[in-house]
């Protein structure tokens, strides 16, 4: 008689600010080679609440347990009750990620810090209502700075590449409060980025304390996704319960998969 094997986990993946579901690519591939589902649904960033929602309705659409990630602002949207509040979210991951408590936005946590140099990069642009009432006013960073704020770890010509997936947040999305947080009842992680120039790392620190997160700190700009895609989907794998080795043995490899344990 054999035993049945345990439900392996589905991955969402939750991108942030100034980015699309491609940031993700490497992360994805890794996840999949290992056999694990994985989906990479567009968030709206146009509201928190609204764009839990969005996440959430995908998270309710899927059976079996589910680990949620979220870079930069994504964070936020997976600490939301409407997304991370599910019964089947079974573990949460935060990538140089906005985590807030109840009550605060995410400008709330940037201004606890001092500015990241993002900072004096950003301006505000009048976006078409879609739907008629939907906000008008979003964040963007200049084209000129992006690669290096974002990016300073991608080769040349991935840094342009991320900044031609670079999409505007509302201004609302940043300045909405928070609901109750999914990661004070969650098992959470948390990717540190050392060389972070947009969200400080400090604030990540802080965040990442405050939640009792599991911390992997990396030497990375807030593209970790990219720039470091073993590494994030190391601790993703950890997150998912695919392995009981420690952060170190998931080393970046160019050429080859880290090995893991079952």
């Amino acid at each position: 008689m054999h035993r049945s094997s345990p439900l392996l986990p589905t991955v969402v993946l939750v991108h942030g600010a100034f980015a699309d579901a491609s940031s993700w690519a490497g992360v994805a591939a890794r996840l999949r080679a290992d056999g694990l589902a994985v989906h990479t649904p567009a968030n709206p960033l146009r509201g928190l609440a609204h764009d839990a929602d969005r996440i959430g309705s995908v998270v309710r659409a899927l059976d079996g347990p589910v680990v949620l990630v979220g870079h930069d602002y994504g964070g936020a949207v997976i600490t939301q009750p409407a997304a991370g509040g599910a019964d089947h979210v079974v573990a949460l991951c935060y990538v140089a990620a906005f985590g807030p408590d109840a009550g605060e936005s995410v400008l709330d946590v940037a201004d606890r810090f001092p500015p990241a140099p993002v900072a004096d990069a950003t301006l505000t642009v009048t976006l078409p209502a879609r739907p008629p009432d939907g906000p008008r006013r979003a964040l963007t960073v200049r084209g000129e700075r992006f690669p290096e704020l974002y990016a300073a770890d991608l080769p040349p010509a991935a840094r342009e590449a991320a900044g031609g997936a670079r999409h505007p947040i509302a201004c609302r999305a940043l300045t909405e409060p928070s609901g109750p947080p999914a990661w004070a009842a969650k098992p959470s992680w948390y990717a540190i980025a050392t060389a972070d120039r947009i969200v400080n790392p400090t604030a990540q620190r802080f965040m990442a304390q405050r939640m009792a997160a599991t911390e992997h700190v990396l030497d990375a700009s807030h593209a970790l996704a990219l720039s470091r895609p073993d590494a994030v989907a190391g601790m993703i794998r950890e997150a998912a319960g695919l392995t009981r080795l420690p952060p170190w043995c998931f080393p970046d490899t160019p050429g080859g998969r880290p090995t893991w344990g079952v």
